[in-house]
């Protein structure tokens, strides 16, 4: 008797998350959020669970949900259910840091930095490219909406957590972090000429 209610749950599940992903495919944001909200922490779990780095599976968690914006028109549900997507997305995600050896590259650069810390001042092309670089930031800050540029300037500003931003904002620490990630996600396409390259 109770398997065949978890088939029923199980089945019902998957329709509400096809018709999100239905729904993100149409450029629908606040159906990327309900996604977010409803899968995050599984796909994190596992994300953790291959990389062993918090720091790491937050940034991995955020490249899978940009990438389930730009391909929810590629998902075909004959082919699988979402969870089952999703988690393909996060687990190539994850392996793809691994093998990048972006942990081991970052410990390095790290020791780099403090290695030109004894430098004396920037050069003036380094202080102009640096202003130039401050400019587009800024004009990227002013395509999201008022809500989003809040919440990300009080996390990067004033170096507030996801809580301490609800707490001030006076509300719910989901829309604080939806917020945060789409305001991201913006940032990330505005500023993908100044990032270039990498």
């Amino acid at each position: 008797m109770q398997p065949a209610i978890d088939t029923a749950e199980t089945r019902a599940r998957d329709q509400d998350l096809i018709a999100l992903v239905q729904r993100v495919a149409t450029g629908d944001q606040s159906a990327l959020a309900a996604l977010y909200d409803t899968t995050n922490r599984l796909v994190y779990g596992l994300v953790l669970r291959v990389l062993g780095d918090m720091s790491s599976a937050e940034e991995v968690l955020l490249d899978v949900y940009t990438q389930v914006w730009r391909q929810a028109a590629s998902y075909d549900a004959s082919r699988g259910a979402p969870l089952a997507w999703l988690t393909t997305i996060a687990r190539s995600r994850a392996i793809d840091r691994l093998r990048s050896g972006w942990q081991d590259q970052r410990r390095r650069e790290s020791l780099d930095v403090l290695g030109d810390a004894t430098s004396d001042g920037a050069s003036p092309e380094e202080m102009t490219v640096a202003s130039e670089r401050q400019r587009f930031v800024r004009e990227a800050l002013n395509t999201l909406s008022p809500e989003q540029r809040e919440v990300i300037e009080l996390a990067y500003y004033s170096g507030l957590s996801h809580s301490e931003i609800a707490a001030k904002l006076n509300q719910p620490l989901g829309t604080v972090k939806t917020r945060t990630r789409l305001g991201m996600m913006k940032l990330r396409e505005a500023l993908a000429p100044l990032i270039g390259g990498s």
